[in-house]
């Protein structure tokens, strides 16, 4: 990972400060954006112009609000299952009341779809405006990371499985349902793999196939063999170029284009692509497709927005993430995209990294890069017509193989196997289900797990051999739940025996099982016995030490003696305090 070392007083400076270094960083960042968005677009089956479009808005209009300065913001693989469903379901929507035909047909129905998606990330955005102004921009990222990285690698999954039949240019279309979609596609990747071996013109795919192997070879290759001097230049881009490349010189060579190999379809006007909200936008607000759609997208891009920016402070030094005002910023930007019916966004975490490594300094980088895509769509869109499509799905297959993180799966494993459980659960039900079904789930088996740490008390007791002392071992959580637990083992302590409790392995206590012993202890002293208890360890480990009079004693060595007598004067509520 690189760090910036940046001054925390780039706050306060100016965002032309450090013009120099941001306007540099902002044409990587533009380098790395432009392919990605397009091949966000082509994976959720839109036209690129409306990924273009969000990818604008993020740099000039987001980049201006941003609550973290160097997050870059933009289309993102993390919404792929959720935009791709709605384009679907407002596709199978559409009524067709006036009996259309033919290509009337087809553009009313895609102008249906296109309503239903802006009004879902209008809806998104308008969510995430609130819980800025409400300040619960921390609150997104209380999920386990289990569940963030579970659901992740659950969409990176369902992006490969579905672009590998794009890289190879076999029709083999999303059926718009996550299970049955998913199984598809996967029965079928062998009959794609088949036909690339297949030179019978009529349904031969290897040149499409090649195309595709040439962009993922760029992918993978181009950091480690590009010369020093070069590797700024994105591995993403010179993918697509070398496979751009390769279909044009093929095209020119043969007078045509090569069999099987499909090419972007890019509006000389991206604009023309916009379709503004009318009265009937309004109406769809209030169908549930619209309405869970645009919760789902509110949740997911929020929690992946606030997650990408607390990555990028890790990067770098300068001024931390100011996490309501990046929830803000992000519906805005939202609510503009909702209006003109383009992608929704998130922070992303490719392009913000571009950003910070490139050297980065202020929200200037951002905001160019968003400048840099409007010229160059205003400009030489007709540029984008050249790329083969079997580039950008190999793209989206490189993309959703690493969002399945190993080192992540490896970190859990070893770190806890619950956790380890979680993630594995999660992505399980986005592959098998669909993307809300699988990350409440995941939510739901982290909320079971949590409830049972909080309420697992292991007990021990040791009674010496003339049962004139006894040890109480406590472990885990000592909470309400557990009082008939921790009675049951107070009730076998020897009467009149020394009980000494070891809070050593205690992770938390609360005020019912202190008082539980504070009762038992006068109890006990009515048959000459005495409780023991380490307040100084018990104070020091769930009471902050903010002053040397809580810490004072030396531990266990120096433990205070709390005899029945005393435990008589001692008021339960002088326990110390558990937190």
């Amino acid at each position: 990972m690189t760090t910036q070392n940046q001054p925390q007083s780039a706050a306060k400076e100016g965002i032309f400060a450090h013009w120099r270094a941001d306007f540099l960083a902002s044409l990587v960042v533009f380098l790395v954006a432009l392919p990605l968005c397009i091949g966000i677009a082509v994976a959720v089956g839109v036209n690129p112009a409306r990924a273009l479009i969000t990818g604008i808005i993020g740099g000039l209009i987001v980049g201006i609000f941003a609550g973290s300065p160097l997050q870059v913001s933009g289309p993102a693989a993390g919404l792929f299952v959720i935009v791709q469903q709605l384009v679907y379901d407002g596709r199978a929507d559409f009524s067709n009341p006036a009996n259309l035909t033919g290509k009337e047909l087809v553009d009313a129905t895609e102008a249906h779809a296109m309503m239903i998606l802006g009004a879902a990330v209008f809806l998104a955005g308008a969510v995430q405006i609130v819980a800025g102004a409400l300040r619960l921009g921390q609150w997104f990222r209380a999920v386990s990371p289990a569940v963030i990285k579970g659901m992740l690698a659950g969409i990176g999954i369902l992006i490969a499985i579905s672009q590998f039949h794009v890289m190879l240019d076999h029709e083999a279309m999303w059926n718009g349902e996550a299970a049955r979609g998913a199984v598809k596609l996967l029965a079928t990747i062998p009959e794609a793999i088949l036909k690339c071996f297949s030179y019978d013109t009529s349904h031969s795919h290897h040149l499409a196939a090649l195309t595709g192997i040439i962009a993922m070879a760029g992918f993978i290759f181009w950091p480690t063999v590009a010369p020093k001097r070069f590797r700024f230049f994105p591995a993403a881009l010179v993918g697509v170029i070398l496979a751009t490349a390769f279909t044009t010189i093929a095209q020119i060579t043969e007078n045509t284009l090569p069999t099987g190999v499909k090419l972007l379809d890019v509006p000389d006007n991206i604009f023309s692509e916009v379709t503004l909200p009318t009265w009937q936008s309004v109406i769809y607000m209030m169908e549930p497709i619209v309405l869970s759609g645009g919760l789902v997208i509110a949740l997911v891009a929020s929690a992946e927005t606030l997650l990408c920016a607390t990555a990028v402070d890790q990067m770098h030094q300068g001024p931390r993430t100011k996490y309501d005002r990046e929830l803000s910023a992000q519906g805005i930007g939202n609510i503009l995209c909702g209006l003109v019916a383009a992608l929704p966004m998130t922070g992303v975490i490719v392009r913000s990294s571009a950003n910070v490594s490139s050297g980065a300094r202020t929200r200037l980088s951002t905001i160019l890069h968003g400048l840099w895509l409007l010229i160059f769509v205003a400009a030489i869109p007709f540029v984008l017509n050249y790329i083969p499509r079997s580039a950008l799905g190999a793209l989206l297959v490189y993309t959703g193989f690493k969002l399945v993180n190993i080192r992540d799966i490896r970190n859990l494993w070893s770190t806890s196997r619950g956790e380890a459980g979680i993630y594995f659960a999660t992505v399980i039900m986005i592959v098998s289900t669909d993307l809300l079904i699988g990350v409440l789930v995941g939510i739901a088996l982290s909320a079971v797990k949590l409830l049972f740490r909080f309420s697992n008390l292991r007990t021990h007791l040791d009674v010496s051999d003339d049962r004139s002392t006894a040890v109480l071992q406590l472990e885990g959580a000592a909470t309400f739940v557990c009082l008939p637990k921790l009675a049951s083992q107070l009730e076998e302590v020897p009467a009149g025996a020394e009980l000494h409790v070891d809070f050593e392995n205690l992770t938390y206590i609360d005020h019912a099982c202190l008082d539980l012993l504070m009762s038992w202890a006068k109890q006990h002293s009515t048959v000459g016995g005495e409780l023991v208890l380490d307040w100084n360890l018990l104070h020091g480990r769930f009471t902050p030490a903010d002053s040397e009079s809580s810490l004072e004693g030396n531990g266990r060595a120096n433990a205070i003696r709390e005899r029945t007598t005393e435990a008589n004067e001692k008021s339960p509520s002088q326990a110390p305090e558990s937190t």
